[in-house]
């Protein structure tokens, strides 16, 4: 199918529409922008070098196929490091902040005491992002600016295309680094190259999950469900099966597709954006035949 790319009129989304949706899928990447603020910059106490190892890097380029096959794909501009926008809006740590808070925040989280909430509070290296404390309104500026305009557009698409089809599967597409990849392997191999998250069975229908995971076990990947990784915010937001709402979350192993080191594609990486265009293919047939089964032969 052609396709045409569309962007929001936001600058902090980049939003690539089909020219007609066929797939009752919508692709989301929260994590793979690069655009760097300024002012956030200036409040940096790593170096940008080191802010780019949070970025779930290029997920965005290996599921542009999505509008081709008549699904949108809706990418964050804005970097991870500086709103993640798979957080609660208000999951912050207090201890970060100066001035006034805007409102009682939700900061007894695994993720915040990690230093991961929704304005993180250190770097992929477990560094601390800031040389010192960050301006409370700052806080309603990133949701203002990244975190609201992200979600009301997701929830634009989802709607839309629950509306279309009568159900929607939701792809929450991120990476993982390779020094996480090994993590829940009970084999001598530790190599993982997908985790699958559907919040233990809460977020996607199973006949969706075991579709996904036959399909890349097939391509000769090794997957894994839930496990370092089961989703987060968005799956938990978006994925209530019994309503026809489908949120499955793709984490694939970096090393896959591109140096961590240098923060540069592979040649690899081509093969991995083929492997994910003809996943979403998969899927978004499996889903299509979920809404509207196929009609049996004629006899």
């Amino acid at each position: 199918m052609e396709s045409s790319a569309r962007s929001t009129d936001h600058e902090s989304l980049d939003c690539r529409l089909p020219d007609r949706q066929v797939l009752p899928v919508v692709v989301a990447s929260p994590h793979s922008g690069d655009i760097y603020p300024a002012r956030f910059l200036n409040l940096a106490a790593v170096p940008l070098s080191a802010l780019r190892r949070a970025e779930d890097a290029f997920v965005d380029e290996l599921f542009a196929g999505a509008p081709g096959l008549g699904a949108p794909l809706l990418a964050a501009r804005f970097p991870r490091c500086y709103v993640d926008a798979n957080r609660e809006p208000y999951e912050l740590d207090p201890g970060m902040f100066e001035g006034p808070l805007p409102r009682p925040l939700n900061h007894r989280t695994t993720r915040v005491a990690a230093g991961l909430g929704m304005i993180p509070r250190v770097a992929a290296s477990g560094e601390a992002i800031y040389r010192g404390r960050v301006p409370a309104d700052e806080i309603e500026h990133r949701l203002e600016t990244c975190w609201r305009p992200y979600h009301a557009a997701l929830s634009r698409l989802v709607e839309q295309t629950h509306r279309l089809f009568g159900a929607v599967l939701l792809i929450d597409a991120h990476s993982m680094p390779s020094s996480a990849s090994g993590m829940g392997v009970r084999d001598r191999d530790p190599r993982v190259d997908i985790v699958l998250g559907d919040n233990h069975g809460e977020a996607c229908g199973s006949s969706l999950v075991d579709g996904a995971e036959g399909w890349l076990t097939a391509q000769g990947l090794r997957v894994l469900r839930n496990q370092p990784y089961a989703g987060g915010f968005t799956t938990q937001r978006y994925g209530q099966p019994a309503l026809g709402r489908h949120a499955l979350q793709i984490e694939i192993n970096r090393a896959l597709y591109m140096d961590e080191t240098r923060h540069e594609k592979l040649p690899t990486a081509a093969n991995v954006q083929r492997l994910m265009t003809e996943l979403l293919a998969e899927v978004g047939r499996q889903a299509l035949e979920m809404v509207a089964p196929r009609p049996l032969a004629a006899e």
